[in-house]
């Protein structure tokens, strides 16, 4: 009986001997498949002067990331601030550009500037110095030029060569430090809040394009300001950037636009930036049931309008 099971077992008819043998060369094939694979397909040789070559570029490319360290420092040339104005969170948003060379800040041109990464209104700012005859002692003068922020000044000061600070600029009889009176005086300009235009705006430390566009759409939806602090409300204005500006301010003796509450539609109501949907309804509603209002001061009588409200609303509105 066992002979019989083995015989049964590994007895194979015809096609399985056949699909045995196929198997048996396709695995034979297989193996031998890789050793011959060197005689038929021959690989180039490996060379590692191109590997060589791309690490002595990744060398370079950090040693020029360590020794550019200030130039990641990022500034917002559309907000246009000042590193004196204060160091708020993201302060910094671009890149800084420019190309590092030796160069003596007293003769440098106005390109030379620019090939450093210099903003135009700085190097206006510094030629003007030069102009007027100011002078750089050393490289630590760059600091005193308004508009060169902190980081660039870092970043600069290891490229300043002055030649001959002391024998060029001033007689050695008088002390180094009596040049310090060269500084020019900055005398700030007055701007007319009713009349100003973006430019104006612009040219105010802290303020963008568009936040002089905001400063100006406020005006425009109140109907003019009646005194500089409404400025403060303009969204999007930091309290520590209007405080900086506020004296930069004057308000002119024209008057504001006024709405007049007894013909003055819910729409042109609501509009105004002072005067919430439910206010602008409340005055109409009460002018509908006790007819026309006699006197500005008569909203007061509707609850909604408080002391503050009325404070705020009361140049903005007329009677006739």
């Amino acid at each position: 009986m066992f002979k019989k099971l083995i015989s049964d077992y590994f007895s194979f008819t015809k096609k399985e001997r056949t699909g045995i043998i196929v198997l048996l060369v396709l695995i034979i094939i297989t193996i031998i498949i890789p050793f011959l694979y060197p005689l038929f397909i021959h690989q180039k040789p490996v060379s590692d002067a191109a590997f060589k070559k791309q690490m002595a570029e990744l060398v370079i490319k950090q040693i020029d990331t360590t020794t550019n360290r200030y130039a990641r420092k990022k500034y917002d040339d559309d907000d246009n601030r000042n590193y004196r104005e204060g160091n708020d969170k993201n302060y910094y948003n671009k890149e800084a550009k420019g190309v590092l060379f030796a160069f003596d800040p007293n003769t440098l041109d106005e390109a030379g500037w620019q090939r450093l990464g210099i903003r135009d209104k700085t190097i206006a700012t510094i030629q003007k110095f030069v102009s007027k005859g100011g002078k750089f002692y050393k490289p630590e003068d760059l600091g005193k030029i308004w508009g060169l922020h902190e980081d660039e000044v870092k970043r600069l000061i290891p490229f300043v060569q002055i030649a001959n600070p002391r024998a060029a600029n001033y007689p050695d009889s008088k002390p180094y430090e009596t040049k310090v009176a060269d500084k020019p005086k900055y005398t700030p300009s007055i701007i007319d809040i009713n009349t100003a235009d973006t430019t104006a705006l612009i040219a105010l430390p802290g303020i963008g394009s568009k936040l002089s566009q905001r400063i100006l759409g406020f005006r425009d939806k109140l109907g003019g300001f009646y005194k500089v602090e409404q400025i403060g409300e303009t969204f999007g204005l930091r309290d520590s950037v209007f405080q900086l500006i506020k004296s930069r301010f004057t308000i002119s003796n024209a008057p504001v636009h006024q709405l007049n509450i007894n013909t003055a539609t819910l729409d042109e109501l609501k509009a105004h930036p002072y005067l919430r949907y439910a206010i602008a309804n409340a005055i109409v509603q009460y002018r509908t049931q006790h007819g026309n209002y006699a006197a500005v001061a008569d909203i007061k009588k509707i609850m909604l309008v408080t002391d503050e409200v009325y404070g705020k609303l009361a140049p903005y509105l007329k009677v006739q």
